[in-house]
């Protein structure tokens, strides 16, 4: 990503709404922590946000090399490591338009797009990130992708 790390990823961000309970405070800033988390590569704090059992949900790609179920904290962190060895990292661009909270739910809608690195060829179309925060941490996490502009720039 290009974006200062430790920037508030959503500070001034079309469609920024909370319901304005502290569950729904804690949701916001726990997801801010792992935007930031996310956008520094910092698999470490993404471990630490994530629960212990996560209920992932990501379409299954065979073409993606990073994209697989996964369960555990441990394991949505890695995705990150992985999304960032398969692309240009110098290439990856994402934008978040609103980032709604309703108590231990968030949802975010944007734009990304990328460059594989492997074939050269870039992917690029909105998404989706539905996450629910419990506890303190992330316990649901549904991404919601162009996978089919992911896949052809997979595909050789």
């Amino acid at each position: 990503m290009t974006a200062d790390p430790t920037a508030d990823p959503t500070a001034g961000a079309p469609g920024t709404a909370t319901d304005g309970t502290p569950v729904a405070d804690t949701t916001r800033a726990v997801v801010q922590q792992f935007l930031a988390a996310r956008m520094a590569g910092d698999t470490g704090r993404l471990t630490e946000l994530f629960a212990d059992e996560v209920d992932w949900l990501l379409a299954e790609n065979p073409a993606v090399p990073w994209i697989r179920p996964r369960t555990t904290g441990a394991e949505c962190a890695a995705q990150a490591e992985e999304l960032a060895a398969h692309t240009v990292p110098e290439e990856a661009r994402a934008s978040v338009d609103a980032f709604l909270v309703d108590g231990t739910d968030a949802v975010l809608t944007g734009h990304v797009s990328g460059t594989v690195r492997a074939t050269g060829k870039t992917f690029e179309g909105p998404f989706a990130l539905r996450l629910t925060v419990e506890n303190g941490r992330i316990t649901r996490h549904h991404l919601y992708e162009n996978s089919v502009s992911i896949a052809e720039a997979c595909t050789p």
